[in-house]
């Protein structure tokens, strides 16, 4: 949505205001929450984009809010400050890819579209130039989050069925199959890549 509106595809001045709220909700803290169940899930790439992404959105809405609050406009041209937070999260989020290149392909392009956009955004919100710039980067997130829905949509299906029903391109073996299965340990842990789980644990497809 965020990056339909950079597109131009939609919005007026008020846009922003708008769409603060999802942004902050769906974007951020359902985010964030999905990284801490990563986390206990012992899904390390997981968590960090999950945790990464859900904080930013988190600050993102709030800083949309704060900026209708004070009546002034978010700046549209040069905005440095949100521009190094583009490098930052650029710069962990094309780690995260080549760690997702292990995984499968559908998760590592997930994340090179996403690290792209995050990378052309941080350049034009440092440099001020925008148009163009800008524009490729809404690109890059809009494709990311078609990926994106076609990856999620894989792993749900995997785990409802049993085996793989929409490929991924594994690159390791059991990386198409079913995304959570039961773990050992702590109570309530999951884990969907292997582990030694020990003698009790149920049989994994991993």
């Amino acid at each position: 949505m965020v990056a339909a509106y950079l597109a131009a595809w939609y919005g007026t001045p008020d846009t922003p205001l708008y769409l603060a709220p999802f942004a902050a909700i769906f974007g951020g803290v359902a985010q964030f929450m999905a990284g801490m169940w990563a986390f206990k899930a012992r899904d390390g790439l997981a968590t960090a984009m999950h945790g990464l992404w859900g904080s930013f959105w988190i600050a993102y809405g709030i800083l949309s809010l704060a900026f209708a609050r004070s009546g002034a406009p978010m700046p549209g041209g040069a905005f440095p400050e949100l521009g190094y937070w583009f490098v930052v999260a650029a710069a962990i989020t094309w780690i995260g890819a080549w760690g997702a290149l292990a995984e499968n392909i559908g998760m590592f392009l997930v994340l090179v579209f996403l690290a792209l956009g995050s990378t052309l955004e941080a350049i034009a919100r440092l440099s001020g130039v925008t148009g163009a710039l800008q524009l490729a980067a809404a690109y890059a997130f809009i494709i990311s989050s078609l990926i994106a829905f076609y990856t999620a949509s894989a792993m749900m299906l995997a785990e409802c069925y049993g085996h793989p029903v929409l490929g991924l391109g594994a690159r390791r073996k059991g990386a198409n199959a079913p995304v959570v299965t039961l773990g050992g340990g702590e109570p309530g842990v999951i884990r969907g890549q292997n582990l030694n789980l020990g003698p009790e644990a149920p049989a994994s497809s991993h």
